[in-house]
């Protein structure tokens, strides 16, 4: 018997396919919370208080706690409308992984499940896509056809810019100069960057909601023992010949892992954003039920 033809994944399948597997179920578990997901403040300010211990340190105001000796924070009445940005990193190592789950799909996944649990609660969402260079900007809007756009313009995105490695300052920087409006922004990347993007990180957290998320394949971090290979760096095209079956050059594999989980960590928590980490293999939405539970803990 012949195959069926592949159907082609277009905007509409795909958003059809999460509104029936993704969204009806968050509906469930979530039972509607979903400010335990966006959790943002608004931009109006009502009033000042002294610190409690609780109290978000983005909050306080410098000027009235150096000149009242005592830490004072400032009060925000709670905007209802939220406006969402998605910083998407396209470089080549996202398209690591399976065929049918590589990182970037499963980043295509995420961003269209939240732009519209955002959308059609009346909310706008924008995205700025980068491929080791700003490649589009999608100013922000509402309604279901932005949703539409967003899916379209990430399944449309091909690898311009081979040979180049990865520097999230451009992307960072590029969401400073773009979003002026006190936003929530989705950091979505594998975070294989070259280093100095913590600096700018932490100025973004600070005018902004900040949540990063780290797309992984355990392929990345768990090598089999298959003899000689051939491995390619997907971004520079360097090729190395390595013997997965020598001890050593597992342990080397393995340090190099742990070592840079550590750097990663560290970078995050002194930019003061928390970081989720969801896997090519995990289930969506298992993964978004345990970030909203890791941020209601978190903002208790």
């Amino acid at each position: 018997m012949p195959l069926a033809p592949a159907i082609t994944p277009t905007p509409e399948r795909i958003l059809q396919r999460l509104d029936w597997q993704v969204i009806r179920r968050l509906d469930g578990l979530l039972q509607g919370d979903y400010r335990t997901l966006f959790f943002g403040a608004g931009i109006d300010f009502t009033d000042l208080r002294e610190y409690q211990p609780q109290d978000d340190i983005r909050h306080i105001d410098w000027n009235v706690t150096a000149r009242l000796n005592s830490p004072y924070v400032r009060k925000y009445v709670e905007d209802r409308e939220i406006t969402a940005w998605f910083l998407l990193d396209l470089s080549p190592s996202m398209g690591f992984g399976p065929a049918q789950r590589s990182k970037q799909l499963v980043l295509t996944d995420f961003v269209a499940t939240m732009a519209r649990l955002l959308t059609r609660n009346g909310n706008r969402v924008g995205a700025i896509l980068f491929n080791n260079q700003i490649d589009r900007i999608i100013p922000p809007r509402g309604g279901r056809n932005q949703v539409l756009r967003m899916i379209r313009d990430l399944l449309n995105q091909t690898d311009n810019h081979p040979g180049t490695t990865t520097d999230l300052n451009l992307l960072v920087h590029a969401g400073m100069n773009t979003i002026k409006r006190r936003s929530l922004i989705f950091l979505i990347s594998d975070f294989f960057s070259e280093p100095g993007w913590e600096r700018p990180l932490s100025l973004l957290n600070r005018r902004h909601e900040l949540l990063a998320i780290r797309l992984w394949d355990p392929r990345e971090v768990e090598l089999p023992e298959a003899g000689f290979i051939v491995v390619e760096d997907s971004e520079s095209g360097e090729q190395l010949y390595v013997d997965t079956s020598d001890p050593e050059f597992h342990r080397r594999f393995n340090d190099g892992n742990a070592q840079r989980e550590r750097v990663l960590q560290e970078n995050l928590k002194q930019a003061g954003v928390d970081l989720f980490s969801f896997s090519t293999e995990q289930d969506l939405v298992r993964a978004i039920v345990r970030m909203a539970a890791l941020r209601k803990k978190q903002h208790r």
